[in-house]
């Protein structure tokens, strides 16, 4: 789909992967630390992360722990159930999130350009599927960065599904055609196309500012 003309008014970011290091910095430290056998960890997620954000049909855990379907005690047993531990031990289901996100980060570069769109008078929101919604996010920080906050398990709806975007914008008080969204994952980044929204899809701070750059000059 074609970008709009017009100049964007608003722009709706990701938070892990997007304001934070990579998720898969943070995941690689944790099974390291962990001493979990990265064979079984793949054989576990691949297929549901595949069903959750790319073409497969069908829903996973991934899917009912991002809508708030799932508890995060309830996800945790059911990953850890599949993990194999180096040692052959079990994984300790209890407080696996927290320990698979322990060595996430923020990307202060990246928290700097949401602060410098909001200044330069657009919108800013945060749209993000939770792994944990209690205390997955430094929700002191918001009232800086963010004019409006959706999270998935919060609101009982996740990316990629068209709903939640739907919700984002109107949120923003604005269309989708006047909105900018910037995700890390492909498969957000098409269902935001095909809504009319331009799309960044970040790889690295540097490649993002400037895309935003040239699209908040129109």
């Amino acid at each position: 789909m074609a970008e709009p003309l017009r100049a964007p008014r608003g722009v709706i970011f990701d938070w892990g992967g997007v304001l934070t290091i990579p998720i898969i910095d943070s995941v690689r430290a944790w099974l390291e630390a962990d001493r979990i056998d990265v064979d079984s960890y793949t054989s576990a997620m691949r297929p549901w992360i595949t069903q959750a954000y790319g073409p497969d049909d069908g829903e996973s855990p991934v899917h009912a722990l991002e809508r708030g379907e799932l508890t995060d005690g309830e996800f945790e047993a059911i990953l850890a159930s599949r993990l194999v531990r180096l040692d052959g031990a079990p994984v300790a289901a209890e407080g696996l999130l927290k320990r698979m996100f322990a060595a996430s980060a923020l990307d202060h570069d990246m928290l700097d350009m949401v602060r410098e769109v909001r200044a330069g008078g657009r919108r800013t929101g945060l749209l993000s599927n939770s792994w944990g919604v209690r205390d997955g996010y430094p929700r002191h920080l918001f009232g800086d960065l963010f004019d409006e906050v959706v999270i998935s398990g919060e609101v009982g709806m996740r990316k990629p599904e068209k709903r939640i975007f739907l919700l984002a914008v109107q949120r923003m008080g604005l269309s989708p055609g006047e909105c900018v969204f910037v995700d890390d994952v492909e498969g957000n980044i098409a269902a935001a196309r095909a809504l009319g929204m331009t799309a960044v899809h970040h790889t690295d701070p540097a490649a993002t500012r400037s895309r935003l750059s040239a699209l908040l000059a129109r």
